[in-house]
Order: structure tokens, then sequence, then C-alpha cells
């Protein structure tokens, strides 16, 4: 029998096997891959990036449906504690019963090259996995999916309930300002796509003679994520007003060799994927980074998910660290609105599964100002704590306010993080953690409805680095527990370094 192209397998995709937090059918098996097949270079500035395999954990919220079976595939051994940390959340499902759906695979490399990358290179690995995919009824999910997935798809003869590579496009920032535009979404003034330091000076110049009062400008790599690719370029000190067109070229040019940009690499990422430059933007009596999550079904229906305050910082203060869920009420339906234009247009164009939509939000008296940044074709930064949220609860999303309410109506919000990040966690064991956490009583009551579940607990002991997602009644609440929880992982863990101490002496 003739293989299957990809084009070919994503036809037998049904429409109900996006519904994560719904009844499956009987039988359907989820091949979980997260890979993160992204730009190598911009990948090492993460630190303990091959453990963020990790955080697609939450997706195991599906084997609260009796009838899947998950197989995930990871770079190297899942800790069994970190497994089952996982699974206990999940309410009204025995540990037991969903341990007996899951089935672990990995490929013994903690290289810092792709997940998928790895699992190609070996083929009995990938035919005990094919063992388990039935045809017809499996699917596999990604963290992103390039060209690797597809190939991946192919080998196995599986669909993958994903976006298509071809129109990766679409989520770059050249494709995401075109995408703003064919759909009416307000966006910042910016330059085309370039490939050199001559034509992004003439970029940079340009956009700044079309807008004098602008006193900074971003430069953002065409296929850079969780802001690793994008830097500020100040023009104060260029007086450009006072210089030649040709002058102002040159002085760009000079501080554009000077870009601190956070990819060491960047000039040669110029080359490869090009960069554009945006306004920065600023002013205002208050400035917020919100963005909206959705999914494309298989057949094309639009769900929004989600929306999040972004927390960002790092040297240009536009690193991803972490997120507020939801995002601000004053234009959370705005936010949902224009998330949910660029959801159809992306699913016109055929897109499919997860899709995100950033934006800057200013604040001019009683009026909020929405400019959106960009489009992710993938799962990120907000997808694993909203995965926890409905892991651990049950609940939904309110369409008409953009709350997430329990079965029993009460709303809940969090505060999340991928970056608690401390010297003294260094050494710390996810059981140890699991110890502090406990003592303190901050893991999640479902009776009480707040505290706190976590996430890459393989980065603990290495990089002193973990992640969580900290929930309560209330914005409130979750940021006091958020608080609570930072505060008591780092006491304990000074504890226990020092009773470690005292039983050396």
């Amino acid at each position: 029998m003739d293989s299957l192209s990809f084009a070919e397998l994503q036809t037998q995709l049904q429409p109900e096997w996006g519904e994560a937090s719904r009844t499956q059918g009987p039988d359907v098996d989820v091949l979980l891959v997260p890979s993160l097949s992204m730009d190598l270079t911009q990948m090492a500035l993460v630190a303990g990036a091959h453990h963020y395999e990790e955080r697609q954990l939450f997706s195991l919220i599906r084997l609260r449906d009796p009838g899947v079976r998950i197989v995930y595939a990871t770079s190297k051994p899942l800790a069994e504690l970190v497994v089952d940390a996982v699974l206990e959340l999940l309410p009204g499902v025995p540990t037991s019963h969903a341990r007996r759906r899951l089935h672990l695979f990995d490929a013994d490399d903690a290289s810092n090259r792709p997940l998928t990358a790895k699992l190609l290179e070996r083929p009995a690995l990938l035919s005990r996995i094919g063992e388990l995919l039935r045809p017809g009824r499996s699917f596999i999910s990604c963290f992103v999916v390039s060209d690797l997935e597809r190939q991946l798809s192919e080998r196995l003869q599986v669909p993958l309930l994903g976006c298509d590579p071809a129109l990766g496009h679409w989520g770059s920032k050249a494709g995401s300002r075109e995408l703003f535009a064919r759909c009416g979404v307000p966006h910042p003034p910016g330059s085309p796509l370039v490939h050199d330091l001559d034509a992004l000076s003439e970029a940079c110049a340009a956009l700044w003679e079309a807008n004098p009062t602008l006193n900074r400008l971003v430069v953002k790599l065409n296929e850079g994520f969780s802001g690793e690719g994008n830097a500020p370029l100040p023009l104060g000190a260029l007086g450009l007003a006072e210089h030649s067109a040709a002058e102002r070229r040159r002085l760009l040019r000079q501080a554009l060799e000077q870009l601190a940009m956070p990819a060491a690499s960047w000039r040669q990422l110029l080359a490869s994927q090009g960069a554009l430059v945006e306004a920065w933007l600023e002013g205002g009596e208050s400035l917020r980074s919100p963005s909206v999550q959705g999914t494309i079904h298989p057949g094309g229906r639009v769900e929004l998910l989600s929306s999040h305050e972004q927390v960002l910082g790092g040297p240009s203060g536009q690193t991803y660290l972490g997120c507020r869920f939801p995002a601000d009420a004053p234009y959370r339906a705005a936010l949902m609105r224009h998330g949910l234009a660029v959801g159809q247009a992306l699913a016109a164009l055929g897109a499919l599964e997860r899709f995100a939509v950033d934006f800057i939000a200013r604040r001019f008296g009683d009026h909020w100002d929405l400019q959106a940044i960009e489009v992710n074709l993938r799962q990120g930064g907000t997808t694993h704590p909203f995965m926890a949220l409905s892991a651990i609860t049950g609940g939904t999303i309110d369409s008409a306010d953009g709350l997430y309410r329990t079965p029993s109506g009460a709303p809940l919000y969090y505060r999340a993080t991928d970056n608690l990040q401390h010297a003294s966690l260094r050494g710390l064991l996810p059981i140890d953690l699991i110890d502090i956490v406990a003592e303190a009583g901050l893991h999640y009551d479902p009776a009480q409805l707040h505290g706190s579940v976590f996430h890459l607990l393989g980065c603990l002991s290495e990089y002193g680095k973990l992640g969580m997602t900290c929930l309560g009644r209330s914005a409130a609440e979750a940021e006091a527990v958020y608080a609570a929880t930072q505060r008591e992982l780092l006491r304990g863990a000074s504890r226990l370094m020092e009773h470690q101490g005292e039983a050396a002496n």
C-alpha cells in the first residue's frame, strides 16, 4: 500500500479530536511530541531548554476521558514523580486508571537538538511507538510544527493536529503584519522585511521620517520567539532631525551595528530569515502586554480559549517571563474580538490548532488603545498554565465575559511563570520541592479553589529553576498565592541547605 502524503493524512483528522476538554469518543490515541523545533541559537538563551518538554504534560488532561490513550515522547526519561504529580491533579479519574493508558518513550538523548529530529534518527523507537497508534483513530500533537514534524507524520502515517509548516509565514513577524492589515486589526507602523544592515538602516530611516515624533524603534528578527529576537533601538541621542537624509542613515547604521539583540548571531539570522522594524509604542498613563489564545478545529471552527496579561522582562524588557489570567476587563472584549478575526482569517488559509495574538495596550484617560504585535502559530508560554487550570478544575470559559468558571460557577484567576529561578533552589530534587510546598500548605486545594501547581521540575536541581501556576478566586488572591509560594520555596530551600550543612559538620 502506497504511503499517504502529509496533506492526505491531514484529511483523516476529525473535528472532535481538537476538543481536549470534552469527550473524545472511543479509542483515540494521541502521540504527544513536545519538541521545541525552533532556532537553536535562540533556544540556547533559555536555561534548561530541553526540560521544557515537560510543559506539555498538562496535555494529559485528555486522559479524563477513559477512551483516550496517550503516547508521550521525550528526549530523556521523565521522573515518575513528575508524571504522577500531573496525573494526581485530574479530577474524577483514578491515577492508576490514567497511568495504564499513558505510554512513555524517550530517545535517551539530552543534546540541544529538537526531539523530533532524535525520533526520526531512531527507526526502532519509532516502530515501537507506531505499533501503539491505531490507523484511523490516532493523531500527533506537537508544541510547534516544523518540517521535522511533517516528516514524522509521514513516517508514522499518522495525521498531525497542527498547522501545516507551509503556512509558517503567517506566524512570522512579516506575516503577522500582513494578517493584521487583512483583518483590519490595529497594529504599529512598521517596515517590510529586509535581509541586510543597509536595508535595515533604510527601513529605520523611512519609518522615523514618516513618524518623526518616535523616540525609539524595535528591531525584530522575522522568526524570533519569546521576545528573544527583539531589540529596542533608541533614537534620542542620534538627533535625527538635525541631519540630512544620508547622515541619518549613516547614524542609524552605526547604531544597528551596536544593537543589543539577545541572539548574539543576529546578523547571520538577519541574512537568513530577515528582520523588520516597528514603532516602539509608548506614552499613555499605563502600558500593558495582553494576549489572546485560540484554537482552530479540523473543519475550520475557531474557538477562543483564553486571554492573558504577559509579564515581560530581560535586558530589553521584551522577554516573556510569565502571565496573569485573564486579561484586564477594560479591553478584554476587544482583545477577544480581534483574536477571533485573526483566527477566522487563519482558518480560511487552512491553519489548524493553537494560535495566539500578542498586543500592546496603552491607556489614555478612559480609553485603552490596543495594537497587535504578532501572531504565534504554535503553543506558547500561556498554553500550559491554562491547560493546568482546565486539568484540575474541569471548568469552562464564559464567552460573555472571558472569565473561567468552575462547574459551580465560581470564577478562577491565576499568575504563572516558567522562570522562577534562584541560586538557593539549585540542588533541590522534585521530592524536596513537594515536601516544602506540602509543609507550607500551598498545593492547589480544590475545596478552597486556590493554591499552586508546578512544572519544569526537571530544571530544578541543575538550574535552580521551575515553573508554577498559582490559582485564586480573584486576581488579588492569585497574586498573593504566587508571592507566598515564591517566599516559602526560597525559605524552605535555605532551611534545607542549612540542615545539610549541619549534617555535614
